[in-house]
């Protein structure tokens, strides 16, 4: 009952979110034809803004735009004619979310990596430097880390490509700029809940059964302490795809950000609002889809209809 109720709520999110960003839209001033005022005659771009509804009462233009996200059609690009909005994204989607998928593997690996050491060695040489790294890479925007990358690794050292893209060197560079906050975020995540449940009494308990330190931590402590990254893991995951705008432009990337950006510059609306709402769709969804997995990350873990979350005794 819970999952229905969950799946409900999600799709009024993205009916909320699709709503919002069509109201947004009509309330910038200006026309997406208004560029070409001065050179088209006038019946000529009365005859443009007709075939893109531009023409039709605001209610009428809502329900063509809510009927169109039903039937998975962005509707046509303004500034680009032959081109729709769902093969822009077809045609970007797949470089950002390349970038993104790798950045979100490296920041988890390694976060979780340093967060666990960190928690093991409390208070020692390796909790100091693993906490400095985090520490650096929270301070260190990924806009600033990139040009430091291409410097060192592409152009002194020649070790990997840049301003381009086809292979999976051209994007390691712009992976571990993106992954370097994200993975400092979940180290210090990582470390604080892992020190609050390796000081549980569960965990003196299964020391006192004499289980080997391997068994109590990656079967106990792990188990328990990952939940609060599993948390930051929805938001993270979307951040990442989406939030690679700056990158791509840094390093040169074919990836959706740049249509996005473009978009904006040409007031091509359409763009604007089916690239939105597609990120939207994934953030919602990748909630969703975390909410359920608590169940299977820890199976104390109850959903419920009432409560959401509900966390059983534990036996260990």
């Amino acid at each position: 009952m819970y999952i229905v109720k969950r799946f409900i709520t999600m799709l009024l999110t993205i009916w909320v979110i699709a709503s919002l960003t069509f109201i947004i839209m009509k309330f910038i001033p200006g026309d997406p034809f208004a560029s070409d005022a001065d050179v088209l005659p006038e019946h000529v771009l009365d005859n443009m803004r007709a075939k893109y509804h531009l023409d039709e009462p605001i209610p009428v233009q809502y329900v063509l735009y809510l009927k169109s996200l039903v039937m998975f059609d962005l509707g046509p690009s303004i500034q680009s004619e032959t081109r729709s909005v769902n093969s822009i994204i077809a045609s970007g989607f797949p470089a950002s979310a390349t970038l993104g998928i790798q950045a979100v593997i490296i920041a988890l690996v390694f976060g979780l990596l340093l967060g666990i050491i960190a928690a093991l060695y409390h208070n020692r040489l390796l909790d100091y430097i693993s906490m400095v790294i985090a520490i650096v890479g929270i301070s260190v925007p990924s806009f600033i880390l990139a040009p430091l990358l291409i410097n060192y690794f592409a152009v002194k050292w020649g070790m990997l490509p840049v301003a381009s893209w086809g292979s999976f060197q051209h994007s390691v560079l712009p992976s571990l700029a993106l992954a370097t906050t994200p993975l400092a975020v979940i180290a210090r995540f990582m470390r604080s809940s892992m020190i609050e449940v390796m000081n549980q009494n569960y965990m003196k308990t299964a020391d006192a059964k004499g289980l080997s330190s391997f068994k109590i931590v990656f079967n106990h402590g792990i188990r328990n302490a990952i939940l609060p990254v599993v948390s930051f893991m929805g938001p993270l995951f979307v951040s990442l795809i989406t939030g690679t705008f700056v990158i791509e432009k840094i390093f040169a990337i074919p990836g959706i950000g740049k249509y996005f950006v473009d978009s904006i510059f040409n007031r091509d609306y359409p763009v604007i609002m089916g690239t939105t709402v597609f990120f939207s769709v994934i953030l919602v969804v990748t909630l969703f889809l975390i909410d359920i997995s608590y169940r299977f990350i820890d199976p104390r873990i109850k959903l419920t209809s009432k409560g959401g979350l509900n966390v059983g005794e534990d036996n260990d």
